[in-house]
């Protein structure tokens, strides 16, 4: 984007009133967004109702994160539990 083209964006800005100012802001952020966020966003909300089952697998999921002061299993042991290593998963193909 040149100069020239970013004074007039900034121009269409001002000229815009509050409400349409912020429609184009929030547009101009969509944009940003990568592919699978925009996905999210666009997805319609979940309307599941939380369980008491979700609820309790929630706070075991809490209390089990909380015995491991915070961390997760390295990925290298969820691995090796099934004989692979990262290097069998290039990430450029």
């Amino acid at each position: 984007m040149t100069a020239v083209e970013k004074n007039q964006a900034l121009e269409l800005l001002e000229r815009l009133d509050g409400e349409q100012r912020t429609a184009a802001v929030r547009f101009m952020q969509f944009l940003l967004l990568d592919p699978v966020a925009i996905a999210a966003a666009m997805a319609p909300p979940d309307d599941e109702p939380v369980t008491d089952e979700d609820r309790r697998r929630f706070h075991e999921g809490k209390a089990w994160f909380a015995e491991r002061g915070g961390r997760g299993i390295p990925m290298e042991d969820v691995l090796a539990e099934f004989g692979l290593k990262t290097e069998d998963f290039p990430l450029n193909q």
